[in-house]
């Protein structure tokens, strides 16, 4: 592995007129943050820059690595977050820490080809456009690269966007854009810190009054680390386009809390049924239900809706205490509400789904606010 060019550190002077800002989110990419940092030195000639390294705590010393390198090299620094996960947080967060008059965002595993940087930034030098899109999809670009489930995932997206929010992307999964910096400051306050889709949420939010430039690029292979990409950040996609197709009133947590919920249900409905076989009477055998569902939508939440805000160890054991305690009375309305349905009507399937429903609106209500303490 290459390693990152021996240069002189920068005057204090030099620093302060730094033009462009590259933040760079990361999660076990140490391998390739020295390599990185060769390349953009060779790709920026000629241009003041800086690089921020925004790491999510990564166990295999990502940090450590660029914090090594920033030593000696005041062009670079390093943001360790901890605590909190996710690339989109950790793209607002090194964007709003720069005073650079333009901000790029790329991927730390060299899949994105920084030699582009600098027709990027003359974009956007010339006026010519308030952000930069770096496209795989326009003439000049290739996705070659993509492994072919991933590559029918983003033509999906590209025309799922195009057509739900008329963005004018032509690759919205790419997580390579330049822009200026007062723009994204105006825009920050409105924009979701879960998800990966950053890009998108920004084009999305600021609506037609931000001018859209694309340049094309070849998507590259990724020689170390591993991909971060699953079925997840899939989910978390349509979760974003779901919030901006509702004018944000819909929190992108939300099909997490959904499909949380709804794993829930089935699990209070199986339980319930299994239990009337034996319990002596229905508001019991609904009490069961609804542990065994809240401590199923209690781990669930904590691995999939809250995952930037994962819980573990003790932490993990009071939140959930203080989800049981938050649940109590939405478990004392669920119980209630269907013991009363069930008695006016004997169908208990809608008597048990009608009170599952009623206490898990309680529960992620309150929970967002008090266990994972959520904005």
């Amino acid at each position: 592995m290459s390693t990152a060019v021996d240069q002189p550190r920068p005057s204090s002077e030099a620093a302060h007129r730094t033009e462009l800002s590259i933040v760079l989110p990361t999660y076990k990419e140490k391998d390739n943050v020295a390599e990185l940092i060769r390349r953009l030195d060779s790709a920026l000639a000629g241009i003041e820059w800086e690089a921020i390294f925004v790491d999510d705590n990564s166990p295999d010393g990502t940090a450590e690595a660029a914090k090594r390198i920033a030593a000696t090299d005041l062009r670079v620094r390093c943001l360790k977050r901890v605590g909190r996960r996710g690339l989109a947080g950790a793209c607002i967060e090194g964007m709003l820490s720069s005073s650079a008059p333009f901000v790029a965002v790329m991927d730390a595993d060299l899949q994105h080809d920084e030699r582009v940087l600098t027709a990027m930034l003359e974009t956007l030098r010339a006026g010519k456009a308030d952000l930069v899109a770096a496209s795989r999809h326009i003439e000049g670009g290739s996705a070659a690269s993509l492994d072919k489930s991933r590559g029918t995932i983003s033509r999906f997206a590209t025309v799922l966007t195009r057509n739900v929010l008329s963005v004018p992307l032509s690759d919205p999964m790419s997580g390579f854009f330049m822009m200026r910096r007062e723009r994204f400051d105006a825009v920050a306050p409105k924009l979701s810190p879960v998800g990966f889709k950053i890009l998108l949420d920004i084009v999305a939010t600021a609506g037609p009054s931000l001018r859209v430039a694309e340049q094309s690029y070849v998507f590259g292979k990724r020689e170390q680390g591993e991909s971060k990409f699953n079925v997840q950040i899939g989910l978390e996609f349509l979760g974003l386009l779901l919030a901006k197709l509702t004018g944000d009133l819909v929190d992108p947590r939300f099909i997490f809390f959904a499909l949380v919920g709804a794993t829930g249900l089935a699990v209070h409905l199986v339980v319930l049924k299994l239990a009337l076989l034996s319990a002596p009477n229905f508001a019991i055998a609904q009490s069961i239900a609804t542990f065994v569902a809240m401590t199923s939508n209690f781990f669930l939440n904590n691995e999939l809706t809250y995952r930037d805000r994962r819980l573990k160890g003790l932490a993990m054991f009071g939140g959930f205490l203080g989800f049981c305690a938050i649940g109590s009375v939405g478990a004392l309305t669920n119980v209630g509400l269907a013991n009363w349905l069930y008695s006016e009507r004997s169908v208990w399937w809608v008597a048990g789904a009608a009170g599952a429903i009623m206490g898990a609106l309680w529960n992620y209500a309150l929970s967002s606010l008090f266990v994972w303490r959520t904005r």
